[in-house]
């Protein structure tokens, strides 16, 4: 059954400029803090937050069972805990609230005032507390591509990758919020006329465009997750730029995998965009031959049509467009990455956070990643002003865009953006 809150039809009486990536039928939710307020849960709408501590304390959220305080925190886990059959009936009071023909909110000038709060005056905070983080392999085009240039280019995926969603768990304290700058990591590598490695700044530093899902439920350890069940775990979803040296990673990654090549920082969007919102940019992924084990069998639509664009910007530079590439391209849905995960007894916990792994498609112009991009510096990126890049020199600005369109609505996750510092 449609979800009224997505009704296309939908006008709010906020002014929503066109273009903008938080239209009424949005509404993603996220953590932010201004001058005169600490840690607080929000909505975006339009260029404007709008402050859910102010509406739950003055009734405007009542009868839908909310615990005092639940929005009043720095972190979303405790709301996102409690179900998503809670967390839909906020979103659609919300966005109640917010239409064009409802006075409620609309003519209480005063309650305006203080609920709703310009973007330039807020500073985005990390959404939720995440306690697990697992970063899969999910695109076939990528993981050929990297085959291609690391093996051997007729037998580029290994056997098990068209059985399994590959994956590893990756370290959730170095995750950080958009805006966030990342200093350039050190690490030994292995330079090809040595035979021994040496102790430096990485010298290929990339960036990794994914998507990522983030969990609002619980299973017991010992149990599992199905395909069927993915969903009511799933809260949402931001842009995810898992940032990969890729010099200390080829050193590193036998027989263990990804380590200091990765560990040292991971960007996401501040906002987290519903399943529920994207409900109507539902596609049919990417057949899969061989057929997959009947644990990993998922039918529907279990893709999104999300457009996805990644921009470097140097330092005093203009913004350059190095790659478009869409989420519908992954082979691997995040209902069969959820129930792999868990197949084992793995328990699942509020806030984790499951990131695609690098999303390219199938021109060069999609690749997710300078390491295709410049297919390992061998063909470098020109940018606007005239520089190339094999990959990212410090100063370097990345930002990760994405947004979902259809029937005059486009639903956005504002941007994913990180710049790169020396080494220290």
């Amino acid at each position: 059954m449609p979800l009224a809150a997505n009704n296309p039809e939908l006008k709010s009486w906020v002014h929503v400029p066109a273009g903008s990536d938080f239209p009424i039928q949005n509404l993603p939710f996220g953590i932010f803090k201004t001058r005169y307020l600490s840690a607080v849960a929000g909505v975006a709408i339009g260029d404007y937050v709008l402050d859910l501590v102010y509406l739950h304390e003055n009734g405007y959220l009542d009868g839908l069972g909310l615990p005092p305080g639940i929005f009043n925190q720095k972190h979303l886990n405790d709301f996102i805990a409690l179900g998503r059959k809670t967390t839909r009936a906020v979103r659609n009071r919300i966005s109640e609230l917010l239409r064009a023909d409802v006075d409620e909110l609309q003519q209480n000038i005063a309650a305006r005032e203080i609920a709703l709060i310009p973007v330039t005056e807020v500073q985005m905070q990390l959404p939720v507390q995440i306690p697990n983080y697992t970063d899969f392999y999910s695109s076939e085009e990528h993981a050929t591509n990297v085959g291609s240039m690391f093996r051997d280019p007729k037998n580029a995926l290994l056997p098990n990758w068209k059985h399994l969603p590959v994956g590893y768990h990756g370290r959730a304290s170095s995750i950080v919020v958009s805006g966030t700058n990342l200093h350039r990591p050190k690490g030994q590598i292995k330079l090809p006329d040595s035979d021994l490695p040496v102790f430096c700044p990485s010298q290929k530093l990339d960036f990794e465009l994914e998507l990522a899902f983030i969990t609002g439920k619980q299973n017991p350890l010992g149990t599992h997750i199905t395909t069927a069940e993915a969903e009511e775990y799933i809260f949402g979803f931001v842009l995810f730029n898992d940032w990969s040296a890729r010099d200390i990673q080829q050193w590193e990654y036998v027989p263990l995998g990804p380590f200091l090549g990765k560990n040292f920082g991971s960007t996401i969007s501040p906002w987290i965009v519903t399943l529920d919102a994207l409900e109507p940019f539902r596609v049919q992924g990417p057949e899969q031959f061989p057929h997959v084990l009947p644990y990993l069998a998922a039918s529907g639509k279990k893709n999104f049509d999300i457009n996805l664009e990644v921009l470097i910007q140097p330092e005093d530079g203009e913004l350059t467009t190095v790659c478009r590439s869409n989420a519908k391209y992954l082979y691997w849905n995040v209902n069969q990455q959820l129930a792999h995960q868990t197949i084992n007894g793995c328990n699942v916990q509020v806030g984790d956070l499951y990131a695609s792994g690098t999303i390219s498609g199938p021109s060069p112009g999609s690749y997710g990643s300078l390491l295709e991009l410049s297919w390992n510096g061998q063909r470098p990126l020109q940018l606007a002003n005239g520089a190339h890049r094999k990959f990212l020199e410090d100063g370097d600005a990345v930002v990760i865009k994405g947004f979902a369109e259809k029937d005059g609505v486009r639903i956005g996750f504002g941007l994913c953006e990180g710049k790169i510092l020396p080494a220290l």
